[in-house]
């Protein structure tokens, strides 16, 4: 009996040393040469087609392309990935004849070319180099919560006499960098709202993002939950959050379990919430006055 055990002891430490063998060799001996994986929980362009054709390997990417094409910053990511792409495929596809890795994007119902990357030896693709979409991404100290503190803390224009006012779409400004994270993650900084942008922006410095409800998400970075309500602004609506959302905001983040709040609204803020806040700090309210200045602090750092 002291025998078998011990020959299945042998067994285990023997598969166990040939699995870490195994994963330092990373197969092509990139792991071992210490480049980070490309899939990092980062968000990444959908792929709608991949053909290779007379050494030509072509990646079309769900991406919206701005009418005046893409700029520096957006095709230097989307080469990348389609790097990436074609290093994924490899496992299933031979590739050994590829000589060139083409990018394309969408502008309406067309395929655009974005960029061409042509490989020194056929088949060879280049290390993974995935540029940075904002330069705290993944960054395990950076926390844009912290951030909001610094926010105003008081709303412009709202006298008595404009708050029967409708209010404009609000146009953030995005850093390019910025602009083509959110666009590989297929939302256009042109046609989106604030608030999509917001989002775009957070899942872009590490969050993961899943809906909960109606106009109510569940955030995820490392271990935190942050629970996130949207208050949408629908024309002719009053201009400023209803205290009834923000209560019913306060009460519904209270049953959630998260570790903190945050509301998102292209309204204004009325006063009340800077008492909320200061009675409760794991809770934050970002909205029209304070939008702009939270993007600043999520692509900017």
């Amino acid at each position: 009996m002291a025998v078998v055990i011990a020959v299945g002891v042998l067994a285990v430490i023997l598969a166990a040393t040939l699995i870490v063998l195994n994963r330092r060799r990373g197969g092509s001996g990139e792991a071992a040469a210490g480049v980070v994986s490309a899939d990092m929980g980062r968000p990444r362009p959908t792929v709608a087609e991949f053909h290779v054709q007379d050494g030509t390997a072509r990646v079309h990417f769900e991406v919206p392309l701005p009418a005046s094409g893409a700029d520096e910053v957006l095709a230097e990511l989307l080469g990348r990935e389609a790097v990436e792409v074609v290093r994924e495929k490899r496992h299933s596809l031979p590739i050994g004849d590829v000589t060139r890795v083409t990018a394309l994007g969408r502008f309406g119902a067309d395929w655009l070319e974005v960029t061409s990357i042509g490989l020194d030896t056929p088949g060879e693709l280049p290390p993974p180099m995935l540029p940075e979409l904002l330069p705290h991404a993944g960054r395990g100290d950076f926390d844009p919560f912290e951030h909001i503190s610094g926010l105003p803390e008081h709303a412009p224009g709202l006298a008595e006499g404009r708050r029967g006012e409708d209010l404009e779409p609000m146009r953030l400004r995005l850093p390019a960098t910025a602009s083509a994270g959110l666009r590989a993650q297929g939302v256009d900084p042109d046609g989106s709202d604030a608030i999509d942008l917001v989002l775009g922006l957070m899942r872009a410095a590490g969050y993961s993002i899943s809906s909960t409800g109606d106009d109510t998400f569940m955030a995820v970075l490392g271990g935190g939950r942050t629970m996130l309500r949207v208050i949408p602004h629908e024309a002719g609506s009053h201009p400023e959050v209803d205290e009834t959302a923000i209560r019913r905001f306060v009460v519904d983040f209270g049953a959630s379990g998260a570790d903190r709040g945050i509301l998102l609204s292209e309204k204004w803020s009325p006063f009340e919430i800077y008492d909320r806040e200061r009675r409760d700090r794991r809770i934050r309210f970002v909205t029209r006055e304070r939008l702009q200045a939270f993007v600043d602090a999520l692509a900017l750092g």
